[in-house]
């Protein structure tokens, strides 16, 4: 046989085969003893050392069944089921009658291209059937017949009701956080750099706040750890559907998994400020200081999981190679950076908090330099500016926008922003959607932020896509969840009015194809179809020209409780304004013609709509411009400090001119208390004006005395600080007002006790609004037995904020004492708040409707600025859910008219309406109202051109 074909010896087998003879026996000998020697010298050495290692064979095969998972990349899923994973046993099928279905996808008889998709999206509502059965849409199709429909089904009429797919919010809190410090579990904040963390093991079923979230239509929300952290940990997305009340085998955060296969992971990451606040301490060791430092903690966490991943990779590869039982060392693990390495190979969807150009940037530049991907940036103000840098990030889709629609300036990273942000960037070939940040925003209301976004110029369809197919797409579960679609998951909603409408709300809610409410309470609302699109929201008119002279036409109502009024073609439809006040309503023959001949602009509207300009009330407007950095603010008061908002004032900032711009010109602010809430003299002001010395800038320099209940340094209880103020309201009856000794705080208690002045006290309690009604009383009957004050005694009091108001209507309205409802829907988030109306379908009404109804004086204020904007809109919410008890011209009262007659001030203009109005392109009330002129009452009319 050929040598050359014999297996290849080794190097010592090739040794011994060269030998010539065999060893002789004395050889032998020597050899054996210098081998015993040997052994005798390793094993003496070994017994002072480590023994040597035996590994488990099980567990090295297990660590080889790993390698399998760890190269595997999870994919969305996805393709026909004969029922959903979360169906139980016995539960009904359901058939929802005649109901105007949107989909959530274009119609495929259009035979678009996605290109003229996003130019123009072929959307539209159907007429249709939904069969509900397993937990999934089985059907949805017109006249569904009973001979093919299954036992037993149960039938609800929607009575040709919009019907979508279930909300979708991917950015919340709920369950995680808490009114409560001991039960609030939504950052780790022991470092920085906590990937390893789960907001499951956080997550309690039994917060209240997941029900009243689902009352807004939301069914699934991706609940996210908090942004305190650079790496704030793993998410998890549930459904709102909690224990045997709501169709479900037990309470858990297992049995509320909107996933329970787990086929998918998720994280949180935040860039920029929070975590520089947190952590950004000198001479602390741990945590950055900067974004410089945070690169740094970014980049080193991602290197250590790349390390791990690629011990992992190496460790399987060689296994492959060998065996796993010939394997030296077992496969390297590490639970810290597992979570991470997870990321790094695909198996993780990223959503990272990231507000500005250098944050974005640079997270860009972490994805292509560790090779991962971001689903969507959130918060996200800026992208709009750099839709190019988003582009550039790593992997085969650009990330998302999850965005606020008009939540904004309320820190550094958030003033430079856009309300036609969405807008921008779906223009430039990036997705919009809208979240709740839940506490930040109340998420029962999240679908208000796509109906804004509808109303700053992005498509209908891509607003409502928003928060229900797009964000389900974000999340993975594009195929599960997010589409009234045959083979999805059966979360349902149908609601009274179109899902964008002002004040829409549901009427039924199924979550897996189970009815989440017995007895819904629903409002009673006409049916007017789905949103007709209105051309002129697709280019917001920005441009402004300030004139002293302008002709409208094509004015059809004027909404006014002094001059309300409908201008039909028949008239016309003509306002003239001059020297920026109305001068003629209607045809206007004469005036029209001169002011022709004198080159008024002409503004030329479609259906035109002119109403009162507003008022906003509880904010700190003009002494806070920027919240979160204390150099753009007035400052707070101490116990020991009182002041006036008039000496603090500063004008002409980006919150005033967005007020503006929104049809509210002036404001009523008052001077911040240090312990929450406000302390001093409020003053009223234009918010149009550039500084305090011009005209009008200043129309009230004292409105009202304010008054926050608070614990403090000087009222450590709240019973401590209501019987201070008692006892200031008492000295002050008796006291000399002309000593030019007094303290300033004791002349306004002489001029509220003398009822020259109004008292506003800041609070949600109904417990201590009824303190505040006793206070009230034994005041007055101190000044009635007083010599010393010759006047009617009354307190004129104001209970502002008033989230429990309503359980005190009938005594509220007894004793004369008006609200002004800080904001005006109330989402129980503290502890003042815990019984707050929130409307249908929990509750029938809000505060508003049972306090207008019991003769209590009401008005809407606002909580902070940033709903100051939305003021037109909220006068539309109390309209629309008042089932028919507060009109339109009433409703514009609560924001403006009805503010100065709770404070008990004449009005700036007795004709109010001739002077200071806004000029709306649609109905100021509705969705698509856009405003195209404001007059604030000093000679000018800003018109948007």
């Amino acid at each position: 046989m050929d040598k050359d074909i014999l297996p290849k010896y080794t190097l010592f087998d090739e040794r011994v085969a060269r030998r010539p003879k065999a060893p002789s026996l004395r050889r032998i000998l020597k050899l054996s003893l210098l081998a015993g020697l040997v052994w005798a010298l390793w094993t003496s050495h070994s017994s002072k050392s480590t023994p040597r290692t035996i590994l488990s064979s099980d567990r090295l095969r297990a660590d080889y069944a790993t390698c399998a998972k760890l190269r595997h990349k999870p994919q969305d899923p996805s393709g026909p089921r004969e029922r959903n994973a979360r169906y139980l046993d016995g539960h009904k099928p359901y058939l929802i009658r005649n109901a105007s279905v949107w989909t959530g996808e274009p119609n495929a008889h259009h035979g678009v291209s996605d290109g003229e998709r996003r130019e123009q999206p072929a959307y539209s509502w159907i007429h249709a059937d939904v069969l509900l059965h397993h937990g999934l849409i089985k059907r949805v199709e017109a006249d569904i017949a009973a001979a093919d429909l299954p036992d037993d089904y149960v039938v609800y009429q929607a009575h040709g009701r919009p019907l979508t797919s279930g909300i979708v919010d991917m950015h919340s809190h709920v369950g995680v956080s808490s009114m409560f410090e001991g039960s609030s579990d939504d950052n780790e904040l022991s470092n920085d750099i906590t990937p390893f963390v789960r907001s499951i093991d956080g997550f309690n079923p039994l917060e209240e706040h997941i029900q009243i979230v689902k009352s807004g239509g939301v069914t699934t929300s991706l609940i996210l750890p908090g942004s305190g952290n650079n790496m704030g940990g793993e998410a998890y997305v549930v459904k709102h559907a909690v224990g045997k009340a709501d169709g479900r085998s037990e309470i858990s955060a297992e049995d509320m998994l909107a996933d329970p296969e787990k086929l998918l992971r998720y994280m949180k990451m935040a860039c920029g400020e929070n975590a520089k606040r947190v952590y950004g301490k000198v001479g602390r060791d741990f945590g950055p200081f900067s974004r410089l430092g945070e690169a740094w903690y970014f980049r080193h966490a991602f290197e250590q999981a790349s390390a791990l991943v690629a011990a992992q990779d190496d460790w399987c590869n060689a296994a492959d190679r060998l065996g796993a039982h010939k394997m030296s060392g077992y496969l390297p693990q590490d639970l810290k950076w597992e979570s991470l390495g997870a990321l790094l190979r695909g198996q993780v969807l990223l959503n990272t908090h990231c507000y500005t150009i250098p944050d974005l940037e640079s997270f860009v530049g972490y994805t292509n330099e560790f090779n991962f991907s971001v689903r969507a940036f959130h918060h996200a103000h800026m992208t709009y500016l750099v839709p190019e840098i988003l582009k550039r990030a790593y992997g085969d889709r650009p990330p998302a926008s999850a965005l606020f629609a008009d939540q904004m300036y309320y820190k550094a990273e958030s003033y430079v922003a856009s309300e036609q942000a969405g807008k921008i960037l779906w223009e430039n070939g990036l997705t919009p959607v809208y979240v709740s940040d839940n506490p930040v925003l109340n998420a029962q209301h999240v679908v208000f932020e796509a109906a804004k976004a509808y109303k700053n110029g992005l498509p209908y369809h891509v607003a409502l896509a928003g928060v229900t197919s797009a964000s389900a797409d974000i999340l993975g579960l594009g195929e599960r969840i997010g589409k009234v679609k045959a083979g999805f998951d059966a979360d349902i909603v149908v609601w009274d009015s179109d899902p964008l409408s002002v004040g829409a709300a549901p009427v039924q809610i199924w979550i897996d194809g189970t009815p989440q409410y017995e007895h819904p309470v629903e409002l009673k609302k006409a049916l007017h179809g789905p949103i007709e699109h209105q051309s002129y929201l697709a280019s917001i008119k920005e441009e402004v020209s300030e004139r002293s002279e302008v002709i409208f036409s094509g004015i059809t109502k004027i909404l006014s409780s002094t001059h309300d009024a409908t201008l039909s073609e028949h008239t016309h439809g003509n306002v003239i304004v001059k020297d920026g006040a109305i001068s003629c309503l209607g045809e206007c023959e004469n005036e029209l013609a001169a002011a022709q001949e004198r080159g008024a602009l002409v503004v030329t509207l479609e259906n035109g709509h002119i109403a009162p300009s507003l008022t906003t009330f509880g904010s700190s407007l003009g002494l806070v411009e920027i919240a979160g950095e204390s150099v753009t603010q007035d400052g707070s008061n101490g116990d020991e400090n009182f002041s006036r908002a008039v000496d603090g004032l500063a004008f002409d900032a980006k919150e005033l001119h967005a007020a503006f711009s929104h049809g509210v010109t002036k404001a009523i602010t008052a001077p911040l208390y240090k312990f929450g809430g406000f302390y001093g003299v409020s003053a009223g002001f234009a918010t149009g004006a550039l500084h305090a010395q011009e005209k009008g800038a200043v129309w009230k320099d004292e409105v009202a005395l304010h008054y926050a209940l608070a614990k403090s340094t000087a009222s450590p209880s709240l019973s401590s600080a209501i019987g201070a103020l008692k006892a200031k309201l008492i000295q002050a009856i008796n006291a000399n007002e002309t000593d030019s000794s007094t303290r300033p705080e004791q002349r306004y208690l002489k001029k509220v006790v003398q009822d020259k002045m109004a008292l506003v006290i800041q609070t949600d309690s109904a417990d201590q609004i009824a303190s505040l009604l006793r206070l009230k009383a034994e005041v007055e009957a101190e000044i009635a037995a007083s010599t010393t004050v010759d006047i009617v005694p009354h307190l004129r009091m104001i209970i502002q904020g008033g989230a429990e108001s309503h359980l005190l209507a009938a005594e509220l309205a007894k004793a004369n004492v008006a609200v002004i409802l800080s904001p005006l829907l109330a989402s129980r988030g503290s502890w003042d708040q815990r019984r707050a109306l929130t409307g249908a379908p929990l509750t029938n009404g809000t505060a508003i409707d049972v306090l207008h109804a019991a003769g209590v004086k009401v008005a809407i204020g606002t909580d902070e600025q940033l709903p100051t904007r939305d003021l037109y809109l909220s006068a539309g919410i109390a309209h629309a859910n008042s089932n028919g008890k507060i009109s339109e011209t009433e409703a514009l009262a609560f924001v403006s008219s009805n503010i100065y007659d709770i404070l008990g001030l004449k009005k700036i203009h007795s004709d109010a309406i001739l002077q200071e109005f806004t000029v709306f392109e649609g109905n100021p009330l509705e969705i698509d109202g856009q405003i195209r002129a404001i007059a604030d009452g000093r000679g000018k009319v800003s018109v948007r051109l």
